[in-house]
């Protein structure tokens, strides 16, 4: 009688069994492991942020920087920030209701944000920072 290890090297070949030999990551909403290179996760179908070689071993990480411009945040937040606008463009829709219904913190919040804006400091949903302005 054959064992169950013997039976499984018989049926299925061994890369199948090892598994793929490309880079992985885990997938930042369900956190599967998908392909490094991975633009969408295959199984929750949420994009993934932006990827950038790194010389380091040639490993891929993913980029710091976020995908939305800094100008349209900027206008958003001067002309329309205490309705939170800047922050739905940016996706934070939970914060962004809340400075729609405080009118953005009596100002202040608002002005904090702005002034995150123009230092460079102010980050996305995904927690990548706003760094291009065009």
């Amino acid at each position: 009688m054959l064992q169950p290890h013997q039976l499984l090297s018989q049926d299925i070949p061994p890369v199948a069994i090892i598994g793929p030999s490309r880079p992985s990551r885990l997938c930042h909403a369900c956190g599967t492991a998908i392909d490094a290179e991975a633009e969408i996760c295959p199984y929750c179908g949420v994009r993934q942020g932006a990827v950038q070689a790194r010389p380091r071993g040639g490993a891929l990480v993913e980029s710091d920087s976020s995908d939305r411009k800094l100008a349209p945040a900027v206008l958003l937040c001067v002309l329309f920030g205490v309705f939170g606008a800047h922050r739905f463009y940016t996706g934070k829709m939970g914060t962004a209701v809340l400075q729609l219904f405080t009118l953005g913190g009596l100002g202040i919040w608002m002005t904090i944000d702005l002034i995150f804006l123009i230092v460079g400091s102010f980050k996305d949903k995904e927690g990548r920072r706003l760094t291009e302005w065009t």
